[in-house]
């Protein structure tokens, strides 16, 4: 497990505004379960989903950054829930897969090129000795906008995506799952994204962090 509590290029816990949103959210708190249940909700809610980055720059992954700009797509808020986590004591990695979101809004199906979002990233942690899969992903104020269940999280058992949302209608189907890691495989995530989503690349950053909000409650 010790390769999972040292900080690494993105997963950089050791940054100082890592250590003390760690401290801040979850410094008195001794059960390592709840700790882990205090930052997930944390990262989740305080930091604004947006998938309109700059995709080439690193600090759209690196987890201080990301912390720093409040706001950040799935992968950089993996990094950032691992990031908390790891400061915090508790074992965390990256995981990613494959997903097709079937609630996807027309400016992002346009710039992505359909529905099948490639390394979509959540966070492995180990706050009792035994891995679970949470997703920090959707903020509470997107999902109702997008009118899904925002994801709950115990500690204990695996919190990812619903499949429906609150009416009944598809909303997140899982295709292939590429495994966890201890950092973020930045230049395998760029490469796919430049292959996959071409325009999506050549966007760079052009919406504001609420854009995304905007077209979901369209």
């Amino acid at each position: 497990m010790q390769d999972f509590l040292a900080p690494t290029a993105f997963v950089d816990s050791a940054a100082p505004n890592v250590v003390e949103f760690a401290q801040r959210v979850a410094g008195a708190e001794a059960d390592p379960v709840a700790r882990a249940v205090r930052l997930y909700y944390a990262v989740r809610d305080d930091l604004v989903y947006t998938p309109y980055c700059d995709f080439q720059s690193p600090d759209t992954f690196r987890a201080s950054a990301v912390l720093a700009r409040g706001s950040g797509f799935c992968v950089g808020k993996a990094a950032v829930l691992a990031a908390v986590a790891r400061a915090a004591g508790i074992p965390a990695r990256v995981g990613f897969a494959d997903v097709r979101n079937h609630l996807c809004t027309p400016r992002l199906r346009a710039l992505v090129g359909g529905d099948v979002f490639y390394y979509h990233g959540y966070t492995e942690l180990a706050p009792d000795g035994r891995w679970v899969k949470v997703t920090p992903a959707f903020d509470r104020v997107l999902c109702d906008k997008f009118e899904v269940r925002p994801l709950e999280f115990d500690g204990r058992a695996d919190s990812l995506f619903h499949p429906y949302d609150r009416s009944g209608r598809l909303h997140m189907e899982y295709l292939r799952d590429r495994g966890a890691y201890a950092d973020v495989p930045m230049s395998d995530i760029v490469a796919t994204f430049a292959r996959e989503y071409p325009r999506l690349m050549e966007a760079g950053a052009p919406a504001a962090v609420t854009q995304f909000r905007k077209e979901a409650g369209r």
